[in-house]
């Protein structure tokens, strides 16, 4: 997951080439944003900048790489010699991850040669796209469960295993209390966990012998699935099993009315004496789910998120964007109809309220007088990591405060507002300065 040569678009490498061979080395400062937010998004939660870091600081062609691309016929040997030593020597400034962001604002710079900041776009914008995006589908549902706990189940309809991977460690610093994907667990430090599939009980010849078995090889820890054949009755077989002096974690469900089905095994746990075993909902929950069963007092601890997080169902993409805004020392500015962009070097300025809330954004040019606090800060020079990797609970302490900080509208599930952040006079005298001087015929 960190080199990825060859994890890009072609057009990367075939600018690369014509880049060489003009001799197009010049200094050139690149922002990755967001142009709108989904309709139902209020903000976006930044993530993914750990992985990209890493990815630039491996960055480089294997032998192996070199003599595919030399195959396809369409790069010049001298160009391939030239990849072969190709590392990242840039800067990159970025906002830390679990930072709220909006549309216009820059997620973080790269400045570096013209194809060093060239080819890295379509890998950066592949790993920092999906983890926001994820990370964001993931806060809103922290932010409907007022502090129940959420787990990610998503590795079996994530498109992919490092989505998977990479879904879990969006979550988890979002505010999820961890995952079932191992591998996440392994990589990132996240607590992993765990309950059955229904298939266990299927394969014995009864309920109570399928849990009775799993509970005695995990003892203590065991949490059981209890939908597969007659909810109330497996929640009777859990009280039986307690009163054996095998206890039970938690049970979970499935399917079915979650709130109604929560309220019954929570009234025959209970009164079995199992106050203390929590109750798991799982199946196609999301943010939506998750609020009405809130909002109704269902008895419900903790979900089990899948699908509808990994794939980030009600907004699947961002429209977002890596443009190049300035080059050679001159900003540069896109003036395409729907996509135009605000020429030179950015920085993000946050004002907060009396009571720590979001007040005002203001995007402004690098160096121009502004106040509040700068949200890009410098994590690469010279191609190298300006401090140590920043630990995953950092982050998602960062996030909670984070959300907190977010104005109400924004943190609406149900058409929510997003913040518009001001663009600053320099900028737009920059703007019309370009568009004086390069009038479109």
């Amino acid at each position: 997951m960190s080199r990825d040569a060859l994890v890009t678009d072609l057009y990367q490498l075939t600018m690369l080439a014509a880049y060489h061979e003009l001799g197009m080395h010049e200094p050139a400062s690149f922002e990755l944003f967001a142009r709108h937010l989904p309709r139902q998004r209020g903000f976006l939660l930044i993530a993914g900048l750990e992985t990209v870091l890493d990815f630039l600081a491996d960055l480089r062609f294997e032998a192996s790489e070199l003599d595919w691309l030399a195959g396809t016929g369409q790069f010049r040997p001298g160009f391939l010699d030239w990849l072969a030593g190709f590392r990242f020597r840039g800067e990159v400034l970025a906002v830390p991850e679990g930072t709220a962001l909006f549309a216009d604002e820059p997620w973080l710079r790269i400045t570096a040669s013209l194809p060093e900041a060239q080819l890295v776009e379509s890998r950066l914008m592949n790993l920092m796209h999906f983890q926001t995006l994820v990370a964001t589908k993931a806060a809103r549902c922290v932010l409907a469960a007022r502090g129940r706990r959420l787990v990610d189940f998503g590795l079996r309809r994530a498109h992919g295993a490092e989505a998977a991977v990479l879904a879990a460690r969006a979550s988890y610093l979002a505010g999820f209390a961890g995952t079932a994907t191992v591998e996440a667990g392994r990589r990132f430090g996240i607590p992993v966990f765990g309950t059955m599939a229904h298939s266990f009980v299927q394969a014995h010849d009864s309920e109570a012998e399928a849990f009775a078995g799993y509970a005695r090889a995990h003892p203590g820890r065991a949490n059981l699935l209890i939908d597969t054949y007659d909810v109330e009755a497996a929640a009777r077989e859990t009280v039986a099993l307690s009163k054996q002096g095998v206890p039970v974690r938690g049970v979970r469900i499935d399917s079915g009315d979650l709130g109604d089905l929560a309220r019954r095994v929570r009234g025959i746990l209970d009164e079995g004496g199992c106050g203390g075993t929590d109750i798991i909902a799982s199946g196609n929950v999301d943010e939506s789910a998750i609020e009405r069963l809130v909002s109704e007092d269902a008895p419900i601890d903790a979900f089990g998120i899948g699908t509808r997080l990994d794939t980030s169902a009600d907004a699947p993409y961002l429209d977002c964007a890596y443009k190049l805004e300035e080059y050679a020392g001159r900003p540069r500015r896109k003036r395409s109809a729907g996509k135009a962009t605000w020429p030179g070097r950015k920085q993000v300025w946050r004002s907060l309220d009396s009571s720590g809330r979001i007040a005002r954004d203001l995007v402004a040019l690098d160096g121009e007088p502004a106040e509040g606090q700068p949200l890009l800060r410098p994590v690469m020079k010279g191609g190298r990591r300006t401090g140590e990797p920043e630990s995953l609970e950092a982050v998602r302490e960062r996030a909670a405060a984070t959300l907190a900080s977010l104005p109400a509208k924004a943190r609406r599930l149900d058409a929510p507002e997003p913040p518009i952040a001001v663009i600053s006079a320099g900028i737009r005298s920059a703007a019309a300065r370009i568009d004086r001087e390069h009038p479109i015929a």
